[in-house]
Parts: C-alpha cells; sequence; structure tokens
C-alpha cells in the first residue's frame, strides 16, 4: 500500500500574515476604529479639513472635508476598516449624503463593542441589543412623526 503524504498547502499570498482568535479580533476593532476617528473630525459646522497627497506621479494635492472622499483616497488593508469604507460607499451611492455620519457611528459602536467584549459578553448579546435598540429607535421615531399630508 502506497503511503499518501499531506504536505501542507499555502492559501495565503506571499507575504501575507495570519492573525488569531483575540489578535485578529483586537486588529479588527483597531482598524475600523481608526477609519472613524480618521473622519469624526471633519463633521459639523467646525469641522477640520484634511490634506490628501496622491502617491501618484503627478502628486496633486487635494484639500477636502468630505468624509466619502477621504476615505475613497486612502488605502485599507484592515477587513473590518473595509466594511466601514464600503458601507460609505453605498451611502454615498444610495443617499449622497452621511457618509462621515454612518461612518463614525459605526466605529463608535465598535468602539464600545470591544470594551463590553473585553468584559467577557459575547458577540451575540452585543449584536441582540443592537437590535432591541433599533427597534426601540424605530418605535420612537414612528410615535415622534407627524403626518403634514
Amino acid at each position: 500500500m502506497a503511503s499518501l503524504s499531506l504536505a501542507p498547502v499555502n492559501i495565503f499570498r506571499s507575504g501575507a500574515d495570519e492573525e488569531k482568535a483575540e489578535t485578529a479580533r483586537l486588529s479588527s476593532f483597531v482598524g475600523a476604529i481608526a477609519i472613524g476617528d480618521l473622519v469624526k473630525s471633519t463633521l459639523g459646522p467646525k469641522g477640520m479639513d484634511k490634506i490628501l497627497l496622491s502617491s501618484g506621479r503627478d502628486g496633486s494635492v487635494t484639500v477636502t472635508n468630505d468624509g466619502a472622499t477621504i476615505l475613497k483616497a486612502i488605502g485599507v488593508d484592515n477587513p473590518a476598516a473595509k466594511v466601514l469604507v464600503d458601507m460609505s460607499k453605498v451611502q454615498d451611492d444610495e443617499v449622497g449624503d452621511g457618509t462621515t455620519s454612518v461612518t463614525v457611528l459605526a466605529a463608535e459602536l465598535l468602539r464600545e463593542a470591544e470594551l463590553l467584549i473585553a468584559k467577557k459578553l459575547h458577540p451575540q448579546i452585543i449584536i441582540s441589543g443592537w437590535r432591541k435598540a433599533t427597534q426601540a429607535a424605530r418605535e420612537a421615531l414612528k410615535a415622534a412623526a407627524v403626518d403634514h399630508g
């Protein structure tokens, strides 16, 4: 009977790193929260501009306080941070406004989730709480709505 050799197969691209368990979770939190912090200072009437320097041949400079523009200009490797960037793009495509607000809101929810997980709260419990809070917010908005028609 011939012996079968089971050599490990590399499924990662060259130079890729593998993170496990708590390290991967913390890395995701840090990346997503950093994206929120990046655009948070652009919010509101006293929002600050960011200077974006293109890494291309022309080295163009853009000054903006638009969250969508900032997030389109940066390169993101962190998977959780990419989700926030993609969420901002969808908000821009669907609504055309509120890109910074949704990014900051999501990042702040993740910041609080990180604290709860550090206190050993299971992620599914956190998600359940978010769903209940969403339902309560919907009901409060419906109750406060006034029909002017």
